[in-house]
């Protein structure tokens, strides 16, 4: 159940093999073992890893709440309650990575024997994972769960700025407000369709009268930073992403108003399963009063003061 899990996560048969430390003929026996057991074609194959067959994704399904349940009695067995330990799976959507990271420095340094594993991940990926039990939590956009078997922590809120390179050396690292019309104007570098961040800003900039056609578009945030750093082209990111790229002396980022976009960001956590020690702990922190100034002060305009 765990192959199955991991060839689904890097839908690849040599990755997976490699996530789970043995080899790629091992990993594959011990899917045909799973198909001969219950009689069913689970993996669709063709010259490269294809996805599974429905019977397949009843069986994954399957698979994420036994190895939940796993997890959890695992560690409610070898843990006191005050010192977790394990895995703890944790997703982001990509602009929410720094703040994830934190968090998960912030709960490995309370409890050293977890284990935290932070992966990057599309909302529609978080959304999935948080549901199926593949995820454990996860940073997301709180906007889209309305009909999600899922319990919301407010964490944070997303201020967006325009990153440039700075017009003179040595000027501010945080200038004078812009408008979203008059950023429109600017050659931009922005994060794909399919991202639920893209789909934020065109809106802005729509709400703003003004339409936007991208000189870059990327699926990766540092993408995004580095095209500013070196190219000739602007980008609009919230606050966590802008105190990392703040990072290179020579760029600049400008407050957007009108309208002004206030995003809130949550912690998911599943609601139809057991909660493992691990995300017990996880939940503490995350309604913690100084985790929430911490994170509130790296993803807002106040964490660029001076």
């Amino acid at each position: 159940m765990r192959y199955l899990a991991a060839l689904e996560q890097h839908r690849h048969f040599g990755r997976a093999a490699q996530a789970c430390h043995i080899t790629q003929p091992a990993l594959s026996n011990a899917v045909r073992a799973l198909e001969e057991e219950f009689g069913v074609a689970i993996v669709r194959r063709g010259r490269q890893y294809e996805g599974l067959t429905p019977e397949g994704e009843r069986v994954l399904a399957a698979a994420h709440r036994m190895l939940h349940e796993r997890e959890a009695l695992r560690q409610e067995l070898r843990s006191a309650a005050e010192q977790p330990q394990g895995g703890l799976a944790i997703g982001a959507v990509p602009t929410a990575t720094p703040v994830a990271a934190r968090f998960a420095a912030w709960l490995q340094a309370r409890h050293p024997r977890l284990r935290p594993a932070v992966r990057s991940l599309s909302s529609t990926e978080i959304e999935t994972g948080i549901d199926a039990l593949s995820l454990d939590i996860a940073f997301g956009y709180t906007d889209r769960l309305s009909a999600r078997r899922v319990e919301v922590l407010p964490q944070y809120t997303e201020h967006y700025f325009l990153l440039r390179r700075a017009e003179v050396p040595g000027t501010p690292r945080i200038g004078e407000p812009i408008t979203w019309h008059d950023a429109a104007q600017r050659p931009l570098c922005m994060l794909t369709p399919e991202m639920h961040n893209r789909a934020i800003i065109d809106a802005s900039f729509a709400a703003a009268g003004a339409h936007v056609s991208p000189a870059i578009e990327t699926n990766s945030v540092l993408t995004l930073v580095l095209s500013v750093v070196a190219g000739e082209v602007c980008s609009v990111m919230p606050g966590a992403l802008v105190a990392l790229a703040l990072q290179y002396p020579e760029l600049q980022a400008l407050p957007l108003t009108e309208p002004q976009v206030l995003t809130p960001i949550g912690l998911l956590l599943p609601t139809h399963a057991r909660r493992s020690l691990a995300q017990q702990a996880a939940l503490k922190l995350a309604q913690d009063g100084q985790w929430l100034a911490h994170a509130a002060a790296h993803s807002g305009p106040l964490s660029f003061a001076g």
